[in-house]
């Protein structure tokens, strides 16, 4: 589970890039862009949701987006529903602070949200909650094999 699930996935995928493991915490956006020297925003924050008919999957959005309700369910049919944390570590196998978009179980899909193409490179964590990973946008999807959405505020939303 967590950092040794991502360890795993990226040597079975073949992805090069470095897991950053932090003395700090990185478990929410402002420690993980302090701990990093970056922006809140090129931290990718990596949300586990549930849709109405129990689907389970994870969506990668910018550090400092917020959902849009409308799009959201313009988009999946239903609110936004968060897993809590104790059931985001049953259904991703990583805790909350650590989510990440890598080793996760078989069946949960990855969404990228459009608001990640606004930095060169963005941050997710790796499975724990003082872990890293750089990717560009595009790295990323091919790396999680994601769908790109659009279902955050766009920032002069707010």
């Amino acid at each position: 589970m967590g950092y040794e699930a991502v360890k795993k996935y990226f040597e079975e995928h073949q992805i090069p890039n470095e897991i950053i493991l932090l003395e700090e915490s990185s478990a929410t956006v402002e420690l993980a862009a302090k701990a990093l020297g970056r922006e809140p925003g090129e931290i990718a924050k990596t949300l586990a949701m549930e849709l109405k008919d129990g689907t389970h999957f994870v969506l990668v959005v910018m550090g400092t987006a917020r959902i849009d309700n409308r799009k959201y369910k313009d988009r999946f049919g239903c609110k936004a529903k968060m897993l809590s944390f104790d059931e985001t570590l049953a259904v991703t196998g990583h805790p909350v602070g650590g989510v990440c978009p890598f080793g996760l179980p078989e069946g949960i899909g990855v969404c990228l949200d459009e608001s990640l193409k606004a930095y060169e490179m963005v941050f997710p964590a790796a499975g724990t909650g003082n872990s890293a990973v750089g990717f560009t946008p595009e790295d990323l999807a091919r790396a999680t094999a994601g769908v790109w959405v659009h279902v955050t505020k766009d920032e002069a939303e707010g």
